[in-house]
């Protein structure tokens, strides 16, 4: 399936009184589009009306096991471009008809963590996360319209916009991974952060980039995506393969994107001596792992686990998908509108898409 861009247009929307859809996840494996009342902006929200809402891991483990913080029923998904429909008292940056990409989250800006630069970490970025985005239109709050809401490029599309929270999560990752020209990168896991997280470092000049994972198809995208090499971890000697790599030291930097304990040993028990684990893909709860503790420390080991992005990562994102570089709409092969969400995540479920643009 080849996704199709969104059509790009700035045209104001008339905002009438009445019923428009939003989706829900009523349990796991159960989601509803319902009809609900038009929302209006408060002081500094905006009412955005959805060109683009896209699938994203998160949202299908939610649907298949539910979310510790999201209270279901619960509107459902996060990722999003689209356009202004209507500004509250306040807003100065936006007008109605503006195109507009943004992140679902923003910190505070004055708690311990922001003080300190970690705004990752600020409790305000999950309690006040912007849910709803498979929807005709989207409640955007004042934190996130503040922070992290940009004016989208008009040669940027809708689908390619979407894409900005992911990406900001990629890129906190990589700046506190530090990856080097010279590094031979292995990253465990061919889905759509595995694949986004290879695009950042060929477009940042990573000598080399092996992917690593499951299923023909997925290692099929990710050499057409432009992998120096791929490695089914299903067939016997992919271990010598990942071994030889670096010239028989093995990789430099290893970007574990499974989420599963299983991913997480492997990523620890495949790096080379003094290299570095980013932990990337977050694990089941109440899971835990054992490390060889003197291949930690004599191996000189350094273990990452960065969570979810901070402002600037946000920032560095945007101007990312801005310069047109990076190409991280390769990424979105999927292309169906809200009426079959449903069918949207069976495709998710069979793995026969690996982002999948919901085009209200």
């Amino acid at each position: 399936m080849k996704a199709t861009p969104a059509a790009d247009t700035t045209t104001s929307y008339a905002v009438s009184p009445g019923q428009v859809r939003q989706a829900m996840l009523v349990e796991p494996g159960r989601l509803e589009v319902r009809e609900v009342t038009l929302p209006h902006p408060g002081p500094g929200e905006l009412l955005v009306h959805v060109e683009c809402a896209m699938t994203c891991g998160t949202d299908l483990k939610a649907y298949r096991r539910g979310h510790p913080m999201w209270r279901l029923p619960a509107a459902f998904g996060h990722e999003f471009a689209g356009v202004v429909a209507e500004i509250g008292s306040g807003v100065e940056n936006f007008r109605p008809g503006d195109a507009i990409m943004a992140a679902p989250t923003a910190p505070c800006g004055g708690c311990f963590y922001c003080g300190r630069g970690q705004e990752n970490l600020c409790s305000q970025a999950m309690e006040k996360m912007v849910l709803g985005a498979y929807a005709d239109y989207l409640l955007v709050g004042a934190h996130v319209v503040a922070r992290n809401a940009f004016h989208k490029p008009a040669d940027l599309p809708f689908e390619e916009a979407a894409l900005l929270e992911p990406l900001s999560c990629v890129v906190h990752a990589q700046e506190i991974a530090r990856p080097e020209p010279s590094d031979t990168v292995l990253i465990i896991g061919a889905g759509p952060f595995g694949l986004l997280h290879m695009l950042a470092l060929r477009a940042l000049g990573v000598h080399e980039v092996i992917v690593a994972g499951r299923g023909e198809q997925r290692l099929q995208w990710a050499q057409q995506l432009g992998a120096d090499h791929v490695v089914d971890v299903g067939q016997s000697g992919a271990e010598e393969a990942i071994a030889r790599s670096n010239g028989g030291f093995g990789p430099d930097l290893v970007i574990e994107c499974t989420g599963q304990v299983g991913g997480w040993a492997d990523a620890f028990d495949r790096v080379r001596r003094g290299g570095r684990v980013v932990f990337f893909g977050g694990c089941p709860l109440n899971t835990t792992l054992a490390l060889d503790t003197r291949r930690m420390h004599y191996d000189n080991l350094t273990l990452l686990s960065p969570f979810h992005f901070r402002p600037r990562d946000v920032k560095r994102a945007f101007d990312m998908l801005c310069s047109r570089k990076l190409g991280a709409g390769r990424i979105v092969n999927g292309h169906l509108p809200l009426s079959q969400l449903t069918e949207v995540f069976a495709m998710l479920e069979r793995g026969a898409v690996l982002k999948c643009a919901v085009i209200p």
